[in-house]
């Protein structure tokens, strides 16, 4: 596409670019030094190469592999001039310390993700909340007051003119040599795809790269099924800008399909109608019909980049981000199961060894464990969507607390599920105990990180409702835990009805007392959880990538 046919395109913005001057960068750099700099720790983060046998692939998918793979790179590029700035790779070359350079390589800039964004680095500074999304001198009251139309849009930067007035960039105009770089390597990936649907995704999506357009190639990838191999790419979510949660980041991950275990997934949703049936609940509490508008799929990741990449990885996608894109088209869930292996060798298990009963060790393993997450996505489409009183969707009746109590009850129904497909002898591979005891140091891991959002509270509030309830004892001389397998039902079934009630009710009163009283870490497994500090327990991944992990190098 040349210079004049995007002016005609797109008249307003390029126009105020060529009058008033604009410049992609934001002036300045980092703000002036603060107290409180921290010392670089890259221990926290434990390496996992992120491998695959591409041997049963075609020549060409392997090529397509690689050509995706560089494009992967290209937005690791652009998330460091989203977040940081357009100088990364000269700062990053100026940093002495290998510790040092290693942590500013993990976090892209010079800020402690996993530490509330202290700086590491003398003279860094806070890390802007805009990040580099915004001047670094804009305040919130300047920009609400500035006549900017379409300011609250997610694909450009807000910059300064020369006389100082804030202005938009968007991202086609301050990104274009990279995003015709990386559009050019989607279309030569599209030339080697197997899959006629995939190819016309991936031209779609070198076209939205070029015009910040990206809904057609979001819909048109949710009716695309038929590929082994795929890629999420592009600007999508929006929590980096951290001033007004406007501007999205760009991001990316590249995956083959696990076909047994998704083959698994396929089978578990087509049980979904036998499983509400099933509930422990009376019948206006599971007389919606159970919803699966959700494609499941198991992958293997091969390349995280950009947003995707930094503090705390994703081991599950949820996509589209467009609210109003799952309402028409559902929702794809992106299980991705060697990043899930990654965090269970390196952090699960070491807790594991610290805080499960030496009896019952061995019954932590990762087929357990990632079952436990498939059942978790599955039973999201189990329960009320309506209230049983007229209050509207539990949704709407639970407002700012749905999210807990939702995530609280696929928690305790991909337990219920566990249970009854054993009963039903459906349940293959590991036993019974495996998948209780898993589930339990899953809830244990949960608590170590102390996320604080819905998922966490939710653990957490499995995990207390338990001891309480006698399925998770505590040796007091120990301090280890262990899972009481005769009671379990029991309290699997209870704290099912308890959920599933207070959702078909709406209860928001009785819900944010029970986020409150049980959502939340408990000062004695506060004091169970400093003994991982003590064995320096990693506190997420760092992945050793790319086309050299994969024999690829040529």
């Amino acid at each position: 596409m040349g210079f004049k046919r995007r002016l005609v395109a797109q008249p307003a913005w390029l126009v105020v670019c060529l009058l008033v001057g604009c410049s992609a960068e934001s002036p300045g750099g980092p703000p002036p030094e603060a107290p409180g700099t921290a010392a670089p720790r890259p221990e926290i983060y434990a390496e996992f190469a992120l491998t695959a046998d591409l041997g049963f692939y075609s020549d060409n998918q392997r090529k397509m592999i690689a050509v995706l793979l560089e494009a992967a790179e290209l937005i690791d590029d652009l998330f460091w001039k989203q977040t940081y700035g357009y100088n990364y790779s000269q700062w990053l070359a100026s940093i002495d310390d290998d510790d040092a350079h290693l942590f500013a390589v993990q976090n892209y800039g010079p800020w402690d993700r996993l530490d509330q964004e202290r700086p590491f680095i003398d003279g860094a500074g806070p890390k802007p909340p805009g990040a580099n999304f915004y001047p670094v001198d804009l305040s919130e009251d300047e920009f609400n007051a500035a006549y900017l139309p379409g300011k609250a849009e997610r694909y450009s930067l807000v910059r300064r003119n020369e006389q100082g007035a804030l202005i938009l960039v968007p991202y086609q105009v301050a990104f274009a040599d990279e995003l015709k770089e990386m559009a050019g390597l989607l279309r030569s990936a599209a030339g080697l795809a197997d899959s006629a649907e995939f190819a016309t995704y991936l031209k779609l999506r070198a076209n939205a790269l070029l015009s910040d357009d990206f809904t057609l190639s979001d819909m048109f990838w949710m009716d695309v099924n038929d590929n082994e191999i795929d890629i999420v790419i592009g600007p999508i979510e929006t929590h980096e800008d951290r001033l007004f949660g406007y501007r999205a980041a760009y991001q990316s991950v590249v995956v083959l399909k696990d076909l047994e275990w998704s083959a698994q997934l396929a089978m578990l949703a087509d049980l979904l109608p036998e499983l509400q049936e099933s509930l422990p609940v009376p019948f206006d509490y599971r007389r919606d019909l159970p919803t699966s508008n959700a494609d499941l799929n198991a992958y293997d990741v091969i390349r995280y980049a950009g947003y995707s990449n930094v503090g705390t990885k994703a081991t599950a996608l949820s996509l589209p981000d467009d609210q109003e894109l799952r309402l028409q088209k559902g929702t794809r869930r992106m299980l991705l199961k060697n990043a899930m292996r990654a965090k269970f060798e390196t952090i699960l298990e070491p807790i594991a060894d610290v805080l499960i009963e030496q009896t019952q060790r061995q019954h932590v393993n990762f087929n357990a464990h990632f079952a436990n997450a498939m059942f978790h996505e599955v039973a999201h489409g189990l329960g009320p969507r309506n209230t049983v009183n007229d209050k509207g969707t539990v949704t709407e009746a639970l407002r700012d607390v749905a999210a807990t109590v939702e995530e609280g009850k696929a928690d305790i129904l991909a337990l219920y599920i566990v249970t009854a497909l054993h009963d039903a002898g459906e349940l293959d591979g590991p036993d019974l105990q495996d998948y209780y005891v898993s589930a339990m140091a899953a809830a244990l891991q949960s608590a170590y990180f102390a996320a604080g959002d819905a998922r966490a509270a939710a653990s957490m509030l499995r995990f207390n409702d338990f001891v309480a309830n006698g399925a998770y004892v505590r040796d007091a001389g120990t301090g280890r835990y262990r899972v009481d397998i005769e009671r379990m039902p029991v309290a699997i079934e209870r704290l099912a009805r308890r959920l599933l009630m207070l959702q078909g009710d709406g209860r928001y009163d009785d819900a944010v007392k029970l986020q409150r009283e049980l959502g939340v870490v408990s000062a004695r497994l506060q004091a169970d959880l400093e003994r991982l500090v003590d064995v320096n327990v990693p506190l997420d991944v760092s992945f050793n990538q790319g086309a050299g992990y994969l024999g690829l190098e040529n």
